[in-house]
């Protein structure tokens, strides 16, 4: 008698603007759903915006199969490495949207469970914005046989964008959220630590986020690249670089300011979606428009050209210091030879001895410049090979995809 073939655990992912393109748990999505694609033992589902700030542009993607689309010809629904992603149209309401999004898909979701029955799915919402609805949305998750599981991300409370009644309401949702959860999730063990600690939680594991250390597609003679180091005036191997959003937390003022006062010869390539209003403050506090080394050129969307650029930075500096494992991190270390990170928890778990570390102490960023900078090749070599095995033995994307892989199919949550 033939076996039958089990059922596939169902895991509904929430959280993410898009699956594919440019931030953090957007290329997890991706990483995640490309790891197990061919696992019939997982099916996800996930969510994604229809509008507003980041929605999903399918027209990115490659290989995709359409599902739904509404009267107007949009694409609603779609499979994507063999995953279900579907979209929720999101009020123009403002930073609320993220409340709103998260707890409108929870809803599609648990509906989708209810029309299709499916039994004991997964509910794995990324990020902690809906504490004042977690508890009836647990309720109706347990009604379909499901498990809530969380992602508490970094301390979104921390952050300097936010005005002080965000911030608390933030506070109060992580703590909710993760007290309330089967499973709290965590790419950190510096947040792990803390949500145990802080809220006495102890349902917690720790799976970090992944990056790939392969080299880029573009040779160095790619009329792409070479037109970007024309248009921006750098030159390959002559240039530090920063990739990351631009909020003060990540430290942008100490580093521009820093590097201000270096002695490199080299430019500092800045990478980001400056701010007419941030910028403005920076360039009244540090006239960095006088030093000819401070390039900001925008951002880079194209993955292969922005690995390029990484890989052929002299170094890169890195001042994040709210949050978690940092993706922008990761994809520095495995592509960048010489990475200087700001000397905080999160940073030193993640490099370890692969990078040199600097405070925000008056004069310490610049003298560590200057002491790299003249750094000889065999022992940028060496940094860079430090580097790579650091990605290569704790983030790389097939152990984590086997870690989440373990979690999902335990039979401690069927």
């Amino acid at each position: 008698m033939n076996q039958v073939n089990p059922q596939p655990r169902h895991v509904f992912i929430i959280g993410a603007k898009s699956i594919g393109q440019y931030g953090g748990y957007e290329t997890f999505v991706d990483k995640l759903t490309e790891q197990h694609q061919h696992n019939p033992r997982i099916q996800y589902h996930v969510a994604c915006k229809a509008n507003g700030d980041g929605y999903m542009d399918e027209s990115k993607l490659q290989d995709i199969q359409h599902l739904k689309k509404d009267a107007s010809g949009r694409v609603t629904e779609f499979m994507y490495h063999g995953a279900h992603v579907f979209k929720i149209p999101c009020l123009k309401i403002g930073p609320a949207v993220a409340i709103y999004y998260d707890n409108a898909a929870v809803k599609y979701c648990i509906h989708y469970c209810q029309e299709n029955n499916i039994e004991n799915p997964i509910f794995y919402i990324l990020a902690c914005r809906i504490g004042i609805r977690i508890k009836g949305l647990k309720k109706r998750i347990k009604k379909t046989g499901g498990a809530y599981f969380v992602n508490p991300d970094g301390h979104e409370w921390m952050r300097s964008k936010w005005s002080l009644p965000v911030r608390m309401y933030w506070k109060w949702s992580e703590k909710r959220m993760t007290q309330e959860a089967d499973l709290v999730i965590c790419d950190s063990m510096n947040i792990e630590t803390y949500i145990r600690n802080e809220y006495n939680v102890k349902n917690t594991v720790f799976i970090a986020y992944g990056a790939d250390v392969s080299e880029s597609v573009l040779p160095d003679n790619d009329p792409d690249y070479t037109a970007w180091l024309n248009e921006k005036k750098v030159r390959k191997n002559n240039y530090y670089l920063i990739v990351g959003r631009f909020v003060p937390e990540n430290n942008y003022e100490t580093m521009i300011r820093e590097y201000m006062h270096s002695h490199t010869n080299r430019d500092l390539v800045i990478i980001t979606n400056e701010k007419g209003k941030f910028l403005k403050e920076l360039e009244t506090k540090l006239h960095f428009s006088g030093d000819a080394r401070i390039k900001f050129v925008g951002t880079v969307y194209n993955s292969e050209l922005l690995k390029k650029i990484r890989e052929n930075a002299y170094g890169y500096l890195h001042g994040h210091e709210v949050g978690g494992t940092n993706p922008s991190l990761l994809e520095a270390l495995s592509s960048t030879k010489l990475n200087l990170l700001l000397d905080v928890g999160f940073n030193r778990e993640v490099g370890k001895d692969a990078a040199f570390y600097w405070s925000k102490e008056e004069g310490g960023l610049a003298a560590l410049i200057d002491q790299t900078d003249r750094l000889s090749a065999d022992e940028l070599e060496m940094c860079g090979e430090k580097a790579k095995q650091r990605i290569l033995q704790e983030y790389n994307w097939s152990i984590i995809g086997d870690k989440y892989k373990d979690t999902f199919l335990s039979e401690a949550f069927s």
